[in-house]
């Protein structure tokens, strides 16, 4: 018997196609799901950062709210982690989680979420939506009889269809499932089936509700891309520099949210949560007086690499990166939460971006080559963060594809190489995407 049909028989040989049928139902609560969260976020945001500056007379976000907004929701997430079940979900140094959530660790996960997306954290919304996901998959669990491994398989698929629209449609969500199981040869595949037709299901629940909620702004878009046309050897030379420089910038950004989270030993969960918010709000609003945008230091990065990629002065560019790189360890280290994702890319376009501005590199090379080098460096996922980079510059940008390869392929060997080097204890954050790392865990 075969491997692929030795894992279809472990996962219920003939009730395997119901499986099937359960992804793509889970499909469709766990979207709306995602879509309701993804527009609260972004309404909160826009009531925060937008419409309390002009109420209080303000064109933009005045300096105490600048410091003090992140403040209020590092209060959020140490209620949501001390008072409710699941430590407000996965520690984003760890990488992503897709280990199923219970469903009642949900509040606490989306609540947290909210405290650290909403007020400005530096941490993107992909760790939490996987959380939300699962959860939507495992509140079936009570109706359906189910093995273990088909619970598992049920929670993935609700996780990946809540991730989709996010990255574009199920392809992205797919190759991401497949490249952090591939150690599993073949046997993957049908575990992996439900999760990629759930996904393609909610995507087109997403697509369906358009703008609806402020949908259009969650997703990473950079609109206006001229078109790249011809590789050029130098743009190769480019793609490489890239994506060493993408994996020195992360690795340095771990080892300080490394530093950040040993400091809870000492401070103690909220204490060390609130200080990193300080912190946070600081260096947001110092980079801003120096020149850059407070808005550019705070947040995923998803809404600034459009004006990241526009930026003419390296100067300013490079107290951007900076801001956000400190920003963004402190906020993977001090108890936020969230993923890890997104602000990585904007690094990576950040770095790509001083090409574009010392070489004339095209606009366009810059986001291909530096989605691809940042998703890499702190996922060590090639072909999902190759994926994603290609998706996001479309048919402008296809020629460019060759030197996003090249990007990812350095910062993958650059990771490698820099993990082997490194003396790392048992519990050193690596990135990536565990199934083995509880997702959500009570608090001790």
């Amino acid at each position: 018997m075969s491997e692929q049909a030795s894992a279809q028989q472990a996962l219920g040989g003939g009730a395997y196609l119901r499986l099937i049928g359960l992804g793509a139902a889970i499909g469709i609560p766990a979207a709306l799901v995602a879509a309701g969260f993804l527009a609260l976020v972004h309404q909160l945001e826009t009531w925060l950062w937008d419409d309390l500056p002009d109420a209080l007379g303000y064109s933009s976000p005045p300096w105490f709210l600048v410091v003090f907004l992140p403040v209020a929701g590092a209060i959020i997430v140490v209620f949501a982690r001390a008072l409710l079940p699941g430590d407000g979900g996965h520690r984003p140094l760890l990488g992503l989680s897709a280990a199923p959530t219970p469903i009642a660790c949900a509040p606490g996960v989306a609540l947290a979420a909210l405290g650290t997306l909403g007020f400005g954290a530096v941490l993107g919304p992909e760790a939490p939506l996987i959380a939300l996901g699962s959860a939507v998959g495992m509140a079936l669990v009570p109706f359906v009889r189910l093995g273990a491994q088909e619970q598992a398989v049920i929670s993935t698929a609700g996780s990946f269809s809540a991730v989709s629209a996010l990255f574009g449609g199920p392809l992205v969500a797919g190759i991401l499932l497949l490249e952090a199981g591939v150690a599993k040869g073949r046997a993957i595949i049908p575990a992996l089936l439900p999760g990629f037709v759930s996904a393609a299901v909610g995507y087109l629940v997403i697509v369906g509700l358009g703008d609806w909620g402020g949908l259009n702004a969650t997703a990473l878009t950079i609109p206006d891309l001229p078109a790249y046309n011809g590789t050029h050897v130098g743009d190769l030379v480019i793609g490489i520099a890239v994506g060493i420089a993408a994996a020195v910038v992360i690795t340095v950004v771990r080892r300080i949210g490394t530093v950040v989270a040993d400091a809870e030993k000492r401070l103690g969960m909220a204490r060390l949560l609130i200080a990193g918010a300080i912190a946070v709000g600081v260096i947001a609003e110092v980079a801003d007086l120096l020149g850059a945008n407070s808005q550019d230091g705070l947040f995923s990065g998803q809404a600034s690499i459009p004006a990241e990629l526009r930026e003419a002065s390296a100067a300013i560019l490079l107290l951007t990166v900076a801001a956000k790189a400190l920003c963004y360890a402190i906020c993977l280290g001090c108890g936020f939460r969230g993923g890890p994702v997104f602000p990585a890319i904007f690094l990576g376009v950040g770095l790509a971006t001083f090409a574009e501005i010392a070489f004339g590199a095209s606009p366009t090379l810059a986001a291909a080559v530096g989605t691809a080098a940042g998703m890499t460096a702190m996922t060590r996922l090639l072909f999902a963060s190759l994926l994603f980079a290609s998706l996001l510059v479309g048919t402008q940008g296809v020629d460019a594809v060759p030197a996003a390869v090249l990007a990812a392929s350095a910062a993958w060997v650059a990771m490698m190489a820099i993990d082997r080097r490194m003396e790392r204890s048992d519990d050193s954050p690596v990135g990536g995407l565990h199934e083995e790392d509880a997702a959500v865990t009570p608090r001790s």
